[in-house]
């Protein structure tokens, strides 16, 4: 999720205020649609889904990012052929929304076919630019859809027309660029983007990073603690680890080069502390407002059972980076540290407040997450107006421009990030569609069951496998897609809880973002600390030790997550300790004796991997205490070797 991309210098203006006015008309609409819910979600998406295109495709001409290699004005004539399409196609289905959907239903007229085709193609040119690997493999899945007679053995289908496979994408409106992955994008998580666009443009973000900064400042030990903070409070509301990696660790890295860290642990720290922001409440990654679509609940009930592995998860990174702290910080760091006035503990009061009123709203008074999310914006942009205003006034500033400055930077970011979000998910709903109609689920489900039925574990170990390799390739919202599509429904029918596979299946994808040889957020922060990939990536796998962990701990204690509440308390700390485990045999310091310290890391790491499959209430008390406190006597050592 970004910001806005700002203008270059050679911008035209005219194409500066095009901009605005598309983004401005997104903004409306979707603001109109969550006050008035007028026409339902996939009317909706008919509207906003071409105007998402028009905003991304004016986006990118603005900032230089499309077709670079082609002349100015060839750029431009493109971009406006593109956008007239978008505009007449959008119009044409507008008007016949209700006919296309019932009396011409399967019988559809070549301008049908014509508008619907042309968005989905210009929807699928937008990923090649912009998601490449899911382009490609969009693009193998619909020439499978059609060519499947050629395929051998059990991927075999007779084929299907390319008539057939272009409604598919567009007019039938139950699966492709319409359906209900872009609605979900428009609708539920559109409405919390506003909290994020709300924070962004009136300096909550900027604020919780200098407060971050300010701890750090207190104590050279707390350094990479306030990255941890930092990521975790920025995670809350972004949901996104590459956007946290590049939000907070431009501030972050070049902190911890300069106390000691090396370069690529400075990034692997930043990553591991970053990639929490696909676990952590409320706000957690776009997968997990889709598990709640696909299980059919509300996203609070996800949210509620994210708490306790989000915490599993940012113990044990926390853990992990005060180990790394004790090794590469050595005395005193001279910090610069920003100074922080009344405003930034202001806006640090209210993203706290929104984020215990979303909690609250949705959790204890279990409002929808959308009404939830709707009305805690509405308090947000009262809070950031009155104060904003008081700021202003005080200053007796007659500007006008600094006056509006923070509600054109709400709309430019909401616009930029929600449209590029729905042409994601667009593109997804033709991956479902080209999964759906081709019953490839069905055939590799039926390996999957098999597997189950000679050993779970191995079925299991096949999933794993499967959303690993997919995960290499794309982004973890689609990676969690596939897995839900493909493996959950068969594990389910295997004897597994529905929580737990689909729990599963979204670790797993989170895991994607880090799986060598690809990782988009180790990526980011090894660019930011002019570090080595492969290096960061490789680090950053043992800080992110504890999401292992949580794969394997919701199979052999699925009351981590079955239930929420209380009864999740007892399941979390074992997992705790076989956390700290791993990561005390990782990092930690046990004795100056070379050999004992060996010994002592290599009986930690089999206490903590016999606990994680003994599930006996006695053995578990005493393995998880005899860890917890062999983390504590290293803790302890660290703090006499280097306080």
């Amino acid at each position: 999720m970004e910001d806005t991309p700002s203008s270059q210098p050679t911008t035209p203006p005219w194409l500066n205020r095009l901009y605005g006015g598309a983004a401005f008309v997104f903004f409306s609409v979707l603001v109109g649609y969550y006050v008035s819910g007028f026409g339902g979600p996939t009317q909706l998406a008919v509207i906003m889904v071409p105007l998402a295109l028009i905003v991304g495709n004016l986006r990118d001409l603005r900032a230089g990012e499309i077709y670079p290699r082609l002349p100015a004005i060839a750029r431009h004539v493109l971009v406006g052929a593109q956008v007239f399409v978008c505009l007449a196609a959008a119009l044409y289905i507008r008007i016949e929304f209700d006919a296309i959907r019932s009396t011409r239903l399967g019988a559809w007229t070549p301008l049908d076919y014509l508008a619907g085709t042309a968005l989905a193609l210009l929807v699928l040119e937008y990923t090649r630019r912009r998601y490449f690997p899911v382009f490609l493999i969009n693009l193998i899945l619909v020439l499978y859809c059609v060519y499947g007679a050629a395929m051998p053995g059990m991927l075999r289908h007779p084929g299907i027309s390319w008539q057939r496979v272009g409604s598919s994408l567009s007019l039938e409106m139950s699966t492709g660029i319409f359906e209900r992955l872009p609605q979900l994008g428009l609708t539920l998580i559109g409405s919390f983007l506003l909290l994020l666009a709300a924070l962004r443009a009136f300096g909550g973000i900027d604020s919780l990073l200098r407060g971050s900064a300010r701890m750090a400042a207190k104590s050279p030990r707390l350094l990479p603690q306030a990255a941890v903070v930092g990521s975790l409070g920025v995670a809350a509301v972004s949901g996104s680890g590459a956007a946290n990696a590049a939000t907070t660790g431009s501030a972050t890295i070049p902190l911890f080069i300069r106390a000691g860290f090396p370069r690529a642990h400075a990034a692997a720290v930043e990553t591991a502390a970053s990639l929490g922001g696909q676990l952590m409440p409320p706000l957690m990654g776009i997968a997990a407002f889709i598990m709640a679509e696909m299980m059919m609940v509300s996203y609070g009930e996800v949210m509620l059972r994210g708490f306790v592995p989000a915490f599993i998860y940012f113990t044990g990174v926390s853990l992990a980076v005060y180990l790394l702290s004790a090794r590469f910080q050595k005395g005193k760091i001279d910090l610069p540290i920003e100074p922080m006035g009344r405003q930034d503990f202001l806006n640090i009061a209210a993203y706290g407040t929104s984020v215990a009123a979303l909690v609250f709203l949705m959790g204890v008074v279990r409002w929808p997450a959308m009404v939830a999310a709707q009305y805690v914006f509405t308090g947000l942009l009262l809070f950031f107006t009155i104060t904003h205003a008081y700021g202003l006034i005080r200053q007796r500033c007659r500007e006008p421009r600094l006056w509006i400055r923070p509600y054109g930077r709400l709309i430019g970011n909401f616009a930029a990030t929600t449209s590029e979000l729905t042409l994601l998910l667009a593109s997804l709903g033709i991956l479902t569609a080209a999964f759906t109609i081709t019953g490839v689920p069905d055939k590799l489900g039926v390996l999957l069951l098999q597997l189950a039925e000679f050993n779970v574990f191995l079925m299991i170990l096949t999933a794993f496998a499967f959303g690993y390799l997919i995960g290499m390739g794309l982004p973890v919202t689609p990676t969690y897609i596939v897995l839900a599509i493909v493996t959950v429904p068969f594990m389910v029918r295997a004897g597994i809880d529905p929580w737990v596979a689909h729990f599963f299946a979204f670790f797993v994808a989170v895991f994607g973002e880090l799986s060598p040889p690809t990782s988009v957020t180790a990526a980011v922060t090894s660019r930011i600390a002019n570090a080595s990939f492969l290096r960061t990536m490789l680090y950053a796998l043992g800080l992110c030790s504890p999401l292992i962990v949580l794969m394997a701990g919701i199979f052999t204690r699925p009351e981590l997550i079955a239930q929420p509440g209380w009864q999740q308390i007892p399941a979390a700390i074992p997992v705790i300790a076989v956390s700290a485990g791993i990561l005390l045999c990782l990092y930690g310091g046990f004795s100056s004796d070379t050999l004992t310290d060996r010994v002592l890391r290599l009986l930690t790491l089999a206490g903590a991997v016999a606990l994680l499959f003994v599930v006996a209430t006695l053995p578990s008390i005493i393995l998880s205490t005899l860890l917890l406190c062999m983390a504590f006597h290293v803790i302890q050592r660290s703090r006499r070797l280097n306080p």
